[in-house]
């Protein structure tokens, strides 16, 4: 990354995207955030990334809504289906269908009028193990898409997808934010936060936060309604 790239930066108001921002401010990147209300019961992690955006200096913050709970599929869109609180294998209930292609669709609208060179995006080894749309081959095919699928692309300036996260693990990705003055007290990660944020303690999601903080020695700053198991 390199400084005074216009990026865009996906900001769910978790702990991945939070440090793909400060990364991306630390290395001089002027950052517009964008973050996606797609109909998820966790809504509290939107009030996170308004503060995240303004706390790790994005020049502007848009929040887009699309209602991808219209059709349902997913635990974190679907009131009916319930959040698993056990550790799961293969593609787990909690995944939304389409939900990257549809953010990554309007972060490079955005990025086009933006004249932005690159977009920014929290998928990491941890997500990919399970997720097809946070996997290598995924984020490949979107930007062979981005030069074909836009003016700028068909001008040779499509902008770049990159997930500077993707090799990382839970504990990397806490150092990481660490050093660069993440206050991961203020993200939401939990598939069922209330609407103040306190977390589950149970999900997956709080199984992994927990777990990476542990595994790199630090504290976790996660307001739990119950402790990860």
């Amino acid at each position: 990354m390199s400084a005074g790239t216009r990026s865009v930066i996906l900001l769910s108001g978790g702990l991945d995207s939070a440090t793909v921002l400060a990364a991306a401010r630390a290395a001089g990147h002027d950052c517009y955030a964008l973050t996606v209300n797609y109909g998820q019961r966790h809504a509290a992690e939107i009030a996170a990334a308004r503060a995240l955006a303004t706390r790790h200096g994005a020049l502007e913050h848009r929040l887009a809504s699309v209602d991808l709970g219209q059709f349902g599929g997913s635990a974190l869109t679907d009131p009916s289906l319930a959040v698993p609180e056990t550790a799961s294998s293969g593609i787990p209930v909690t995944y939304v269908p389409a939900r990257n292609t549809v953010m990554l669709a309007l972060a490079l609208a955005w990025a086009e009028v933006l004249e932005a060179a690159e977009i920014h995006i929290g998928a990491n080894a941890i997500d990919y193990s399970g997720y097809p749309d946070c996997r290598p081959p995924f984020i490949a095919a979107f930007n062979a898409l981005a030069t074909q699928a836009t003016r700028a692309g068909l001008e040779g300036r499509a902008p770049v997808v990159v997930a500077p996260l993707m090799q990382l693990g839970k504990a990397d990705i806490v150092r990481l934010g660490v050093s660069l003055g993440v206050d991961y007290g203020m993200t939401v990660s939990c598939y069922q936060a209330d609407a103040a944020g306190a977390a589950c303690g149970l999900c997956d999601a709080c199984r992994l936060r927990a777990q990476g903080f542990a595994e790199a020695g630090l504290a976790d700053p996660t307001r739990y309604r119950s402790r990860p198991r």
